[in-house]
């Protein structure tokens, strides 16, 4: 039986869940396009989703904010549908051995800012900042940030008046605690001044590759965001970014500065990165370390050294060196993410193997990829097909979409000859045959 949601999205598999609920795949079946569906049980203790939706239709519009496509009721769900999105900054972190080099970082934290100040504009604060609620797009869109998951994100001022909500204490942690402000631990009601800390240490984050209060044992919740709060406290913004551009430190300060009410400057904290962008040599050609990552596996591949190339260590300490020597456009594969989970944290080295299958099926063509990311088939890999999103570098972007569904079997010669460079947008259909996977 076929689930329709609002008559025009047909409901496929699940693809994460989490605490709002499940997350599944869908298509819009006028269009073939696919999107993405949110359910939340309408006997949930703490519904969210229909919140949610509002903050998205208040954002419309906005550059890397989803487009919502529905919100509504059906049987005892509620459900929200909006664009299908690549893989999160956690994901991309974990691919990349959980390291990002500095030019990547800084091309993100322009985007990570431009999207915080955008909410901050309509009113909001989002009160989650962390890696998971940044996402990549897809296709086109593959090298543009999108801020997601509002279920926390609370209104600051009025619009029509602009009046400030009041300055509270005594507030209990919303949000991630490895990533709050220090005030928000403090029990400070949040301002515009803390999602911006929280972004200074989601890119100290990806630069260190750890906070030094990640790894905290404590006997129950409140004693570990304690310790984390302390640790936090004593932890000086120069220790913090010790070794790394003094930027960064500027950036902190330049935070922890702002008084509840004051309007941040974000043109500022932008400028700053991008000075320093610019002294540091880098182009602005959105060449992401995983794009990078994947230029130097099919470098391997094809020399026979393919050692070290099977999954990231989440205990690698030593800082990968940031490539300077960046070319206009790369060619090589990216290796495909597993399969999101409601953590937004991939787990990589047990698909190894059907990650090769896809590099064997693109390697011998030659065709340049940016990203290529999977949504693998539940629960069976030897029962179907995979389905894969490609973006090529080349003035031809193009979407591979591996369906799921019976076939026969094919050996895999017989597939790769009609692998080429399609037009823009055109889906390319590679079925892998049950001997393939297994």
């Amino acid at each position: 039986m076929e689930h329709v949601i609002g008559g025009k999205f047909k409901l496929g598999r699940k693809i994460g869940s989490g605490s709002f609920g499940e997350l599944y795949l869908g298509v819009n079946i006028q269009s073939g396009e696919e999107v993405a569906i949110k359910l939340e049980s309408v006997k949930s203790r703490h519904p969210q989703l229909h919140y949610e939706s509002k903050l998205y239709m208040l954002l419309q519009g906005g550059t890397g904010i989803p487009h919502l496509k529905w919100f509504g009721v059906e049987g005892e769900y509620n459900v929200m549908v909006i664009d299908l999105l690549g893989p999160s900054l956690e994901d991309l972190f974990n691919y990349c051995k959980r390291k990002f080099s500095l030019k990547t970082v800084l091309m993100l934290a322009d985007q990570m800012i431009n999207r915080v100040e955008y909410m901050h504009t309509r009113g909001f604060l989002h009160r989650d900042i962390k890696p998971d609620n940044f996402l990549m797009g897809l296709g086109r869109k593959a090298s543009q940030v999108y801020v997601i998951d509002y279920g926390l994100a609370k209104k600051y001022r009025d619009l029509q008046t602009h009046r400030h909500i009041p300055y509270r204490e005594n507030k209990n942690l919303t949000g991630t605690a490895r990533y709050a402000s220090v005030n928000t631990h403090l029990g400070v009601e949040q301002s515009r001044r803390d999602d911006l800390e929280s972004l200074g240490y989601v890119l100290m984050y990806f630069l260190r590759g750890s906070l030094p209060w990640q790894g905290l044992k404590a006997g129950t919740k409140k004693q570990k965001y304690d310790k984390i709060s302390e640790k936090k406290m004593l932890t000086p913004v120069e220790v913090l970014c010790k070794s790394y551009p003094t930027e960064f430190i500027s950036y902190f300060h330049y935070c922890r500065s702002l008084r509840f009410e004051d309007k941040p400057d974000y043109s500022y904290l932008k400028r700053l990165f991008r000075d320093l962008f610019i002294r540091e040599g880098y182009q602005l050609d959105y060449i992401f370390d995983w794009t990078m990552q994947g230029s130097e596996s099919n470098r391997l591949r094809q020399s026979g050294r393919t050692s070290g190339l099977v999954g990231p260590s989440a205990e690698r300490t030593e800082r990968t060196a940031a490539r300077q020597d960046v070319p206009e456009r790369f060619s090589g594969t990216v290796d495909p993410f597993a399969r999101r989970t409601g953590s937004g944290s991939g787990h990589y080295g047990e698909h190894t193997k059907h990650r090769n299958i896809l590099d064997s099926f693109l390697a011998p063509k030659m065709i340049s990829f940016v990203f290529l990311h999977y949504i693998a088939a539940g629960g069976n890999w030897n029962s179907g097909f995979w389905k894969a999103y490609v973006i090529c570098t080349t003035h031809a972007r193009l979407l591979i979409q591996i369906k799921e569904g019976p076939h026969h079997h094919l050996g895999m010669g017989a597939h790769q000859g009609r692998l080429s460079c399609q037009a823009a947008d055109q889906v390319l259909e590679i079925p892998l045959t049950q001997t393939a996977v297994t």
